[in-house]
């Protein structure tokens, strides 16, 4: 004999109100630093009607808890530490979580600021980045001398966004390693 679950009529839940439209947003700013188009389609899931999640959006702006221009140094800094991309892909990742192209062009043009971690060194320039890229994919292991392995390694750099002349400098600057 099979078993049938019962299905329940579904509960109309009232909209969240301000208060709960802050909370839902102070939970999802928790987790880490957010766009605001990331803020806003996550109120907009929970059902918020568009004058709360607005009035909720400018309140955190002006605590300052919602800013993009801080949001793209935070997420380029992410990347330099952890996985080193090209500047195309990291404005094509801010873009893609709806930083402004205004301010993506102003990313482009600020010079990254050193860490507060005195022994942490982070890249600095495109082609730094490349080479920290490429000592990170080798994981130790000497650098191929094969042409083919160069090219794959070359595709490997292409693929994180990294433009083709700074592939080449980073694959020539390589014989430095050896």
């Amino acid at each position: 004999m099979s078993r049938r679950r019962r299905r329940f009529p579904p509960q109309e839940h009232p909209a969240p109100d301000l208060p709960a439209a802050m909370e839902i947003a102070a939970r999802y700013l928790g987790a880490r630093p957010r766009s605001r188009w990331e803020l806003e389609g996550r109120l907009r899931r929970s059902g918020i009607s568009d004058e709360v999640r607005e009035a909720a959006i400018e309140r955190l702006v002006e605590l300052g808890y919602v800013d993009d221009e801080s949001f793209a140094r935070w997420w380029a800094e992410q990347r330099d530490r952890h996985a080193p991309r090209g500047r195309r892909l990291v404005e094509a990742e801010l873009r893609q979580r709806g930083v402004q192209r205004d301010v993506v062009e102003e990313l482009r043009d600020m010079e990254r600021p050193t860490p507060p971690n005195e022994d942490e060194v982070l890249p600095r320039t495109e082609l730094e980045r490349a080479r920290t890229a490429i000592a990170r994919h080798l994981r130790g292991r000497p650098l191929p001398d094969e042409p083919r392995a160069l090219q794959r390694l070359g595709a490997f750099l292409i693929r994180r966004g990294f433009d083709p002349e700074t592939v080449r400098a980073a694959l020539r600057s390589a014989d430095d390693w050896r």
